[in-house]
Parts: structure tokens; sequence; C-alpha cells
């Protein structure tokens, strides 16, 4: 069932009251003029009487709510009436601000400012009103008369560069106004994304900067005059327009240039004719220096030189930053003569030094032949002498020695130890000859020390107990890189001078590993070497015993020793003390082998026979018998041989199978007068880069030389099996580097 309402509930309490009370009067006002009381006149009753409950209800909640009303209404006033103040507050407060102040809320709308915002443009400070936009402010100021716009720039340009620095959160920069009065602006982002601007007058600040500044500048002026009048140079400054700005009393000494030109603004071509006419240009020409001065701008660093007989002035032309420049002469004419001297001192030196050195070359060239004939003369007589020698030592030992004369015996055995010396001394001749003359040829390869140790004890053990010695070897298992001929007889010379000059004791030889070389060490017990003469000994017929007879030696032992070590590259150390004994020290590299045979030869190792297994070689030997044992050879350590005679067969044998070998090696000497170096270039320009390695007989340097330029290692022959392993394994691993 649906209630109908009396009462709108949108009208206003006054209104729902007074219908209320319009509906009562009615009702009762019914009721009173009907006289029967019947049900409906009841009914109407009750429902009086709920509509007037009704109507004091709605009546105290209208009390109430005119009551709340009447609250907030005062609490509004309040508010407004605080708001007012604190309004009128900020207003004093900005208004009390040295500066110009505004403020533009985030929607870039001005809030409000104060009085002294604007103040230097009068012709727009009556539109600075609260709502006026940014760019509106900005375009009024731009537009304003009393704004000094910088030269060359309008207003709409000066108004993009103004809106660009306002999208910084921060900005500071000086506008300058007419009248020479200047104003800073700041501006800062608020955090509601207002601006706030202060606009501060500084035209005091600015004036007070200029005057320090032309100051500084008149002082500045002051220190570089007399700056520039204490320097030995002279000094011309010119402007960005080619004018004389300033200059020192010595430009015009040097140029001697009329006072008349000399002038502030002056120009400087002006100066250039009158340098032009009195000097002439060198490194540059007076053309030159024009262009360079026209330039404006962009110029590089210009020297020159301007002489005038004997006088020599240094000229250097910079740009300054501004687009000026700077000229400074400097008076070289002493350092040029001085020059000029030198010069014809060395020319006249160099031409004494040249026949100095003619005259040294013909004495050089004689001194080499006189040796060379030495050396000829020396190494043939050693060899003529020689034979009878050997002879001689044949008819003594055929002499009876079972007569049983003692004195004949005594004869016989001095005579055979003077042979023997005689012998011993032309091999030490024929030694230092081919040492001298460098015809020495070197072998060098893996040497086993134990071996050669053991022979020289063999062979020096009987001297040194005949003198009552004792002549110790310590064993060694040792191999070392050297000559092994070579090297024998140096150990030999220095134990058997050890021996020598030892009156009692003994001699210790032995060998100490020094990480990637071995020491041979020989010490004795002798009388030791002074200090003095350390160096001496060393030479040829040098022995510090004057009384030693000439059956034990002529002085040529350590005079071999130096100049063997020489060869080979092995350092040689005394260490003595004089009354205690000596030691000669060789250090020797260690050969990178691992075994030998019996005869003290080095084998190859089984990891290189391990990696030559299944590799392909190519041999080219023209001799048969040696082209199969090198075959036999390589076979056995699993390598697959094609061996052909000369280079021809061996590149058609490798075009036939299809098939490039892993390394080549090749005689040099073939048959036909074919080289082998010659063989593998033809090989390598058909087939590539194969690694390859020549074989000879041949020891000279001229064949070490070939194969140096062409990278080919040379094997010399005989040919040791270690050795030849050794190599064609580092020419393997080299090729796959």
């Amino acid at each position: 069932m649906s209630t109908i309402s009396l009462i709108n509930p949108e009208d206003s309490p006054e209104r729902q009251t007074e219908k209320l009370m319009t509906i009562a009067a009615s009702l009762m006002r019914r009721v009173e003029e009907g006289g029967e009381s019947t049900g409906a006149a009841y009914a109407q009753f009750q429902r009086a009487a709920l509509l007037e409950e009704e109507v004091r209800a709605r009546t105290r909640d209208l009390e109430q709510a005119m009551e709340l009303l009447n609250t907030s209404n005062a609490m509004l006033a309040n508010a407004t009436q605080e708001a007012e103040a604190a309004r009128t507050n900020l207003a004093n407060a900005i208004e009390t601000v040295q500066e110009g102040f505004a403020l533009f809320d985030s929607s870039e709308r001005l809030v409000l400012c104060n009085s002294r915002f604007g103040m230097h443009m009068p012709d727009i400070r009556d539109s600075l009103q609260p709502g006026l936009t940014f760019q509106r402010y900005v375009h009024l100021i731009s537009e304003s008369l009393h704004l000094a716009l910088p030269e060359g720039e309008t207003p709409r340009q000066w108004r993009i560069r103004r809106m660009e620095r306002h999208r910084d959160d921060h900005v500071i920069f000086n506008v300058r106004m007419i009248w020479n009065r200047w104003v800073q602006v700041s501006e800062h982002r608020t955090a509601d994304g207002g601006t706030v601007i202060l606009q501060t007058d500084v035209t005091d600040i600015m004036r007070i900067e200029r005057q320090e500044r032309e100051r500084l500048l008149d002082d500045q002026a002051r220190l570089i005059r007399a700056t520039l009048d204490h320097l030995d140079q002279g000094v011309c400054i010119f402007d960005a327009h080619g004018h004389l700005a300033g200059w020192n009393q010595r430009m015009g000494d040097l140029l001697h240039v009329p006072i008349r030109r000399v002038y502030l603004n002056a120009e400087a071509n002006g100066l250039l004719d009158w340098i032009e006419g009195h000097f002439t240009f060198q490194g540059i020409s007076a053309r030159g220096a024009r262009d360079w001065i026209a330039r404006r701008a962009g110029r590089d660093p210009m020297t020159f030189e301007l002489r005038r007989g004997v006088e020599v002035l240094h000229v250097h032309a910079q740009e300054m930053p501004d687009g000026g420049f700077v000229i400074s002469f400097t008076d070289v004419s002493a350092e040029r003569a001085a020059v000029a001297a030198i010069r014809e001192a060395n020319e006249s030196l160099e031409a004494r030094v040249a026949a100095r050195t003619l005259e040294l070359q013909a004495a050089l060239g004689a001194a080499e032949r006189a040796n060379a004939s030495k050396s000829r003369f020396v190494a043939a007589a050693s060899h003529d002498l020689l034979q009878p020698l050997s002879a001689a030592k044949l008819y003594l030992s055929s002499i009876p020695t079972d007569d049983g004369d003692p004195v004949t015996q005594e004869i016989l055995s001095k005579t055979g130890r003077a042979l023997q010396s005689v012998e011993s001394i032309l091999d030490a001749l024929l030694d230092i000859s081919k040492l001298d003359s460098g015809l020495a040829a070197v072998h060098v390869g893996p040497t086993q020390l134990g071996s050669m140790f053991a022979r020289l004890e063999e062979e020096l053990g009987p001297v040194a107990r005949r003198k009552g010695l004792e002549l110790r070897v310590v064993p060694s298992t040792a191999v070392a890189s050297s000559d092994s001929t070579y090297l024998r007889r140096v150990l030999q010379n220095l134990i058997s001078n050890a021996v020598r000059y030892t009156a009692r004791g003994k001699v210790l030889v032995g060998a100490r590993r020094r990480g990637d070389t071995i020491r041979v060490e020989v010490w004795d017990t002798g009388p030791g070497i002074p200090d003095d003469k350390r160096d001496v000994i060393f030479n040829e017929f040098q022995r510090l015993e004057s009384i030693a007879s000439p059956s034990e030696g002529m002085g040529l032992g350590l005079a071999i020793v130096d100049r063997a070590c020489a060869l080979l590259g092995h350092r040689l150390t005394l260490v003595s003390e004089v009354g205690r004994g000596s030691g000669f020290l060789v250090d020797l590299p260690l050969a990178k082998v691992q075994k030998l045979d019996e005869g003290g030869r080095a084998v190859p190792s089984d990891l290189a026979q391990d990696r030559l297994a299944g590799r392909l070689a190519l041999l080219i030997e023209n001799d048969a018998d040696f082209r199969q044992a090198m075959t036999i050879l390589l076979e056995k350590w699993g390598v697959d041989v094609f061996a052909v005679a000369t280079g021809a067969e061996a590149s058609a044998l490798l075009s036939e199978v299809g098939l490039v070998p892993d390394v080549i090696v090749a005689d040099y000497q073939l048959d036909d007068g074919e080289r082998g170096t010659d063989a593998v270039t033809a090989l390598r320009h058909t087939f590539g880069p194969v690694p390859a390695c020549i074989v000879s007989a041949d020891r000279g340097k001229e064949l070490q030389e070939i194969c140096a330029r062409k990278d080919l290692p040379l094997i010399s022959k005989p040919i040791e099996p270690g050795h030849l392993a050794i190599n064609l394994v580092a020419l393997l691993e080299r090729s796959t580097t």
C-alpha cells in the first residue's frame, strides 16, 4: 500500500511547516462544522493529530538544521576572516621585500605581486594584475620601452629566449634596461608547480664591477706595458681589424722603424711596407705575410726570418682569441753567426775526418791483409812442420830402448817430451790462427759433459799424479749445447793450466745446473792470480812464471780459451785469491734433448717420436745411400717418406699423388748444380708454405746466410738423429701456431 504524502520533501522546512499548519486548520474547521459524529470525522481527527505530531518533529529538525547552519556560517566567517588576515599578512610581508616579488600558480597565472615588481618598467606596471598569464607577462616585457634589447635582437627573439629559460626549475640572469640600469631576475619553481620571480636592481653592483674591471684593465695595461718594455724581444700587438694596439721600444730598435710609423691604430700593412723595403724575407714571402694578416681569423702560427746584412731577426706571429694577433721579433744574429762558424768548422772537420778515415781504412786494410797473411802462414807452417815432426816421432819410436844405457834413455825421454811440446805449440798456434781469422767453423749441438769429463780425466790424470796432485772429476749427466771439439779444447786447456801451475794440492772439475744453463768449473789450489794480471793472462805468450821451461807451454792456452768462449758465446768468469788458488767458470746453455746413445750423441725422446708419428715427409737427396739411410731412420719414427733425388721428381710425385707433405728435408747440393734451397722455393710456390729444412756438409757462413734469408733451418752433416728430430718437431709446431 503506497502512502500519499501531503508534504513535498524538496520544500524548505519553513514551507513544509506552513503547509502542515494550513492542512491542520482546514481539518479542524471541517470537524467543527460537521455536526455528525461519524467514523469519517473521527478518522479525520486522528489524521490531523498525526499531522500535528509530524509537524512538531519536522519543526524540531528544522530548528536543529538552523542551529547547524548558524554554526557553519559562524565558522565560515571566522575562516574567511583568517584567510583575509593571512592574505593581508602575506601582502604586507612581500611588500616589505626589497626586491620585486611575483607568484604565478601552476596554471601559469599571476596570483599576487608587490609594488616593486615591474617598477623598472612603468609602461607595463598597471597590467601586472592577478590572473595575468606568464606568456602575456613576457610579451609585455619584450615590448616595453624601458627594455634595452641586445644588439641585433628583436622583441620576438627575446621572448623566445626568455621562454626557453622559463623551462628550467631554477634560473638567474641579468636584464639590461635603458639609462644603463640592470635588473637581476631570479626564477624558481615551487613544490606545486607554481613560479616565484624575484627582481633585484643590481645597477650599483654592475657599475662598481665595471669600475673595478676598468681599474684592473688599467693595472694590467700598465703591467703589460712594463713587461713589454723589459723584454729583449720586439713585440707589437694588433686588434681584430689589423690596427696597432700596443708595442714596445725594442720593436722599434730592432726594425729601425721611424717613430712616425708607430702610433696607435696604425695599420699592420703600413708597418709591413716598411719591413719589406728594408729587410729580406726568408721562409715566407711578403705576399704570404700580407695574406696571413688579411685572413682575420683561423690563422695558424707563422714563423719566418728577416735579414739585413749580417743582422738576422726571427719573427713569430700568433693569433689571439679575439681575432687580433701578436708579432714578436728576436735578434738571432749572434746565433746564426755561431751556426755558420760551426758549420764551417764542421765542414773542415769532416774533411779532416774523411782524410783520416781513408788513412785508417788503408791502415786497417793493410793490417787485415797482414793478419790474413799471418794466419795463412801459420796454418801452412803448422801443417808443413807437423809432417816432419810426425816423422821424427816415428824415427824416435823406432830406436831400440833395451840397451839399458840410462844416459841414452834420458836423452830419448827428453827428446820425446820436446817433440810433444813442439806439437802442442803448433796445434795451439793453428787454433789461434783460425780463431783470429774468423775461419773457425763451429757445429753447435748436444754435448754430453760426463763422457767428455771421463776422457779428459784419462788423458790428464797421469800428468797430475806425476806431480803429486789429485785430479778429481765429478761425474755429470748434463747435456750442454755447444761445439764438442772447441768445448773439449777449452776444458783441456783449463785443466792443463791448473795442473801446470799448481805445485801441491788438487784440481777439481765439475758442473752445476743454474736454471736453463750449466756451469762447468775448474778449481785449483795454485798460487792464485793478482788483480792486475787478470786481463793479461788471456793474451798470447803471457805466463806468470817467467822461469818455466818452453816444454811446459808458451802461454797460449788461456788465449785459446778466451777466443773459443767468445766464438761460442759462452761466458767465461775468473775467480781467484792469491795464495789460495783460482777457479775458471764457463756458462753453457742446456741442450733440449732427453736421451744419448752409447757414444754420447743425442737421440730423439719418446715425446718427439710421438709427435712425428703419422707425418708425411718429402726427402730430396741425390746420394742414394744417404737417402736410403735417412728413409729407414724416419720410418723408424713412424714417418711416411717420399724419397726423391731432385726437385723435379719431387714436384712430379706430389702432383701425381695429390698430397702435400707435412715437412720437406732437402740436401743443399743436388745433381747438375741444383740447390736444395731453390727446390724448396719452387715447391712452396706450387704447394704452399710447407715447413722445410736444409741438410748439408757445408759449414760456411755463406750457406748459413742463405738459409737464414729463406727462413730454412740448416742441419749439418753428419746428422745426429736427436738433433734432426728436435728440428723437425720444432718446424711442425711452428707451422701450427
